[in-house]
């Protein structure tokens, strides 16, 4: 059987160099692979992903854009083994968070398709699909039937407006999320129009990070209950009251007893007739039925608890949470850290370039005025809100009077808060960054940050051999679900899978 070859990178600066081997510590998984795929070797980079903090999570990405695809990339870095489902005869491939993924092409229009995955995903850990509300059901692939085979599964839905809700079946991008969530409103400066900034609030932030918290959770969670659960993660607060109800299933437990109702039913007049204690054994059986249904309905619902994500709105709690103590109490653009305030905001240098600065805090707005040579004793109050506009033109003036060297070589070593905007050229060359291997590149020399947090003792090992083709690894991951060259042949000349992996090795 192959193998993938990922190198680890270093927590310390190398001349020349930014890649070196990471001293790790037990070889311990910190989550059990379900029994049904457990094959005594773990099923991470073979490597040294065994070593990582997710080593021997399977996780199944159905091919999509932005929020899941980093959902996917997040959990690929800390050490599982992720594989993305790709649709076939795709002309080219938009997906640029694919490191350390396989990938597997299968045609889902084919019931054949259907019926491949949903063997992949019943031996799976995690499923994770971006797909609008009933795309999955539709399929037969929805979280009820899945679970049915697999209780240990953890199901995780990654869309825009969730799974319930009058917009759940709706489309949108980050910035209508945004806007739905409350916070686009307060996004902007004052007198302009509300500003999105770029798409990492809700797509990034409010969705794949947090279905990525979401997916280790319930991880954590399976270790003690040994079952799998549900994910909404959704990028819009609902103002949900109260978890979703997982409807599918309650039909199901009804549907169970149907038939048991029906048989009662059909003898309940014959037996009120011939007997009155036989009608009040019939109300007893009606009501333990009622309960039993109760139960099981019950049951299944805490088996397929959702876990409904609020993204954007969630990650902005702060500044809901934060208007009663006075700091988002002002119109869009009026308030300290919405560039309201002179001192946290960014000003043009000679150069052309910029500095943020960030002096909320007395004794760090006194070195920015240092740094400045400005006197604080002529000028008006830090927090006078009436004399902020002066305050910014004095300070837009200053600024410009030198170069982005110049100024970041004066607040150096200060405490002022004041930094130089980076370029993405700028960032991995600063010394700061350097030193600390903040950046990485992969084998073609292609830069991007390394994944954080950084664990002490089992880090993240960023795999950095070029993303896969699409269906590069469709035999390799076909073969370790347990189906034969024959098998597999067969499906590729019947257009079921697609396999790429001699051009990718191209």
């Amino acid at each position: 059987m192959s193998t993938k070859s990922c190198q680890p990178f270093t927590v310390a600066r190398i001349p020349n160099e930014i890649l070196a081997t990471v001293a790790l510590g037990s070889r311990t998984p910190a989550f059990t692979v379900a029994d049904s795929h457990s094959d005594g070797f773990y099923l991470g980079f073979r490597t040294s992903s065994v070593n990582m903090a997710l080593a021997g999570v399977r996780v199944l990405e159905l091919a999509g854009l932005a929020p899941a695809p980093f959902c996917g990339m997040i959990l690929a870095d800390f050490g599982a083994k992720v594989i993305r489902v790709d649709r076939t005869k795709v002309a080219m491939n938009v997906d640029t968070q694919a490191r350390g993924k396989q990938s597997v092409a299968i045609n889902l229009k084919t019931s054949e398709g259907v019926a491949l995955l949903k063997k992949l995903c019943v031996r799976s850990d995690v499923v994770l699909e971006p797909y609008r509300k009933g795309v999955m059901e539709k399929l037969g692939l929805g979280p009820q039937e899945l679970m049915k085979e697999n209780p240990r599964l953890i199901y995780a839905r990654l869309t825009g407006y969730g799974q319930s809700g009058a917009y759940s079946s709706a489309a949108g991008h980050d910035i209508n999320y945004l806007a739905m969530s409350g916070l686009l409103s307060r996004l902007g400066r004052s007198g302009e129009k509300p500003y999105a900034p770029l798409n990492l609030v809700a797509d990034f932030a409010g969705g794949g990070l947090t279905c990525a918290l979401g997916i280790v959770l319930a991880l954590l969670e399976r270790t003690k209950s040994g079952r799998g659960q549900v994910i909404d993660a959704s990028m819009l607060n609902e103002q949900k009251q109260r978890n979703n109800i997982l409807v599918a299933a309650r039909e199901s437990v009804e549907n169970q007893f149907e038939s048991e109702c029906v048989e009662w039913q059909k003898g309940r007049s014959s037996l009120i007739q011939s007997n009155e204690c036989l009608r009040e054994t019939l109300q007893d059986k009606e009501q333990e039925l009622e309960e039993n249904k109760r139960i099981m309905t019950t049951h299944i619902e805490g088996l397929h608890t959702y876990i409904v994500v609020e993204g954007a709105a969630y990650v902005g709690s702060f500044v809901w949470k934060s208007r009663s103590i006075g700091m988002w109490d002002r119109s869009r653009g009026e308030n300290m850290l919405d560039s309201g305030a002179p001192f946290y905001d960014t000003y043009e240098t000679s150069d052309g370039k910029h500095m943020a600065v960030g002096s909320v805090e007395p004794q760090f707005y006194r070195e920015l005025l240092k740094g400045l040579e400005l006197d604080a004793g002529q000028l008006p109050s830090q927090m006078s809100f009436s004399d902020w506009p002066e305050l910014r033109r004095l300070f837009t003036e200053r600024f410009a009077s030198k170069t982005q060297a110049e100024w970041s070589k004066i607040f150096d070593g200060t405490d002022a808060c004041v930094t130089p905007v980076l370029s993405f050229e700028q960032v991995s060359s600063h010394p700061h960054n350097r030193e600390r291997a903040s950046f990485i590149k992969d084998s073609r020399g292609d830069e991007s940050p390394r994944p954080a947090p950084v664990l002490s003792r089992t880090p993240a090992e960023p795999c950095l051999t070029p993303d896969p083709v699409i269906g590069e690894h469709t035999v390799e991951v076909l073969e370790e679900y347990g189906f034969t060259s024959a098998e597999i042949d067969q499906m590729q000349a019947a257009g079921v899978v697609e396999c790429n992996a001699v051009k990718a090795k191209l």
